[in-house]
């Protein structure tokens, strides 16, 4: 991941190459995964039980969601970066919050997973502390594109291995966020520059949102209907013009980053940094709420299980302990006695 990144900074890869490779690179990581645990069994939410039953082998398809998981941490803090700061300093309040989760389940019965995970995150929430001082405005040190790919990676890898995947993803819900709403232009559904970071007001000293100008002809019957879908809600800033080349088309670049600046306003560079990482702090302490709160919710979750049979208790059971409810392994659940 760190060649991947160096390449891109070196190279700008294409977006395609930025799918491949990760997902060549997630090869290994599924294979350890396989010959260690195997397991690609899931217990199926109430909804859907009477149509799917109890418990669903996904088989491969299990193995093609972990490694659609891996491409997308590694390319879910690329895709939200630009300004000074953020890409460390999401990487280091999202490992906070694993850090954080893995010390809470530590008196559970999944003790292991969740030491292997403190293994890899407390060295790089430490590691990464140290380059957000340097990275933090005004930026002595940029850590470009090969940071992002590292730091996706190494969370994808705590996720899979650690059994928590469907957690993981609750940290990164900012990113989950960006990424739907980027959609539109990295399909290039609706056009997509290179860059899309804020431009600087330099009379005022402020960051704006940064725009994409094209054609109005050359835009698809879909990427118009997302376009006045997006403004009748409120997400985009259009804007029409017309000269000798015709009719153009102006709307901000889809990014959090640009999204914030059309609510807030122009803001400071440094204050805007902290408004993304505020944001990132607020998912994770909803998630640690959530699940002080809700154990009984996460099991309703996809959750792979070992045993071929397993009933699931009452929420208002307290004989289990949070963890056995939290974990994503549901081996050690006692089995039925009757269907």
């Amino acid at each position: 991941m760190i060649f991947l990144g160096f390449a891109d900074d070196v190279l700008n890869l294409r977006w395609r190459h930025k799918l491949l490779l990760p997902t060549a690179a997630s090869l290994p990581l599924l294979m350890v995964y396989f010959t260690n645990f195997g397991n690609t069994t899931i217990v199926v939410p109430k909804p859907f039980r009477p149509i799917l039953g109890l418990h669903l082998d996904l088989g491969i398809l299990y193995y093609v969601y972990m490694g659609l998981l891996a491409v997308f941490c590694t390319n879910a803090i690329n895709i939200l970066a630009g300004i000074n700061g953020l890409e460390a300093g999401q990487s280091l309040v999202i490992s906070a919050s694993i850090i954080i989760f893995n010390l809470v389940e530590l008196e559970g019965d999944y003790r292991d997973d969740h030491v292997f995970s403190l293994y890899f995150m407390i060295p790089f929430f430490f590691t990464t502390l140290g380059l957000l001082y340097h990275n933090w405005y005004p930026s002595r040190v940029f850590v470009g594109d090969t940071f992002c790919y590292f730091a996706g990676m190494t969370f994808a890898v705590v996720g899979i291995l650690g059994h928590f995947s469907k957690t993981m993803l609750l940290f990164f819900m900012p990113q989950v966020f960006n990424f739907l709403y980027s959609l539109p232009q990295l399909l290039h559904i609706i056009p997509c520059p290179r860059h899309r970071i804020p431009r600087l007001n330099v009379k005022t000293g402020k960051l704006e949102m940064s725009y994409s100008k094209f054609k109005t002809k050359s835009l698809s019957f879909l990427g118009t209907f997302i376009l006045k879908v997006s403004e009748s809600l409120q997400l985009v800033t259009v804007h029409s013009s017309e000269n000798e080349d015709g009719e153009f088309t102006e709307c901000n670049n889809m990014t959090l980053i640009n999204l914030l600046l059309k609510v807030f306003g122009p803001i400071y560079e440094r204050n805007l940094t902290l408004l993304l990482l505020l944001l990132q702090v607020r998912f994770g302490l909803a998630l640690h709420h959530l699940v002080s709160l809700s154990p009984w919710f996460l099991l309703q979750s996809f959750s792979p299980c070992r045993s071929w049979a397993v009933l699931l208790p009452s929420p208002f059971d307290t004989s289990l302990s949070d963890s056995s409810m939290m974990s994503e392994s549901l081996d050690h659940y006692p089995l039925p006695h009757s269907p």
